[in-house]
Parts: C-alpha cells; structure tokens; sequence
C-alpha cells in the first residue's frame, strides 16, 4: 500500500470538505468489498506456509518430537501442536 497525495487524486471541493474533518493528518481509506482481496492472495506465501505444514506433519509422523520440529521450524511448541492438529483433520 502506497501513499498519494490528496491534492492530485481528489478534487479541491472534496478535499476541502475533508479538511474540515481531519486537517494534515493520515486517513486510511478502505477497499470496497467487492475489490478486497484474501490473505495471501497476491504472494506465495500462503502456498508457502502450507508446504512447510505438511512437511512438519510428515516429520511429526516420522517420529520426531515437538522440541525437535520448534527447533527445525523455528516456532513455538504450541504452534507445532495447532499445525498437526489442522494436518491431522485434513
């Protein structure tokens, strides 16, 4: 997400109207709901972290620990235990 400056993308009047509301500050304007986008959508980091969770399954099912897989996966132990929980269910 970018920053533009109000002066060019939106007319005096509209600015003007704005200012009255929040004068030299930031506004975040948000995406209409037909243009929003789901996490994950524009990368690959969705696909990403659900090869690395079936990896992790796959370790777990090979034997090994959760100490050793918060180690290799450098996460929490609890985080471990929700991956193979939602693995397990799949």
């Amino acid at each position: 997400m970018g920053y533009r400056k109000a002066t060019d993308v939106l007319p005096p009047d509209v600015l003007e109207k704005l200012q009255d509301y929040i004068d030299g500050e930031y506004l975040y304007i948000p995406r209409k709901q037909e243009n929003r986008k789901t996490w994950g959508e524009d990368t690959d980091t969705k696909k990403a972290f659900s090869e690395r969770n079936i990896q992790i399954y796959a370790d777990y099912l090979a034997g090994m620990s959760l100490h050793q897989l918060a180690n290799k996966y450098f996460l929490a132990e609890k985080s471990i235990q929700r991956i193979i929980r939602q693995q397990r269910q799949k």
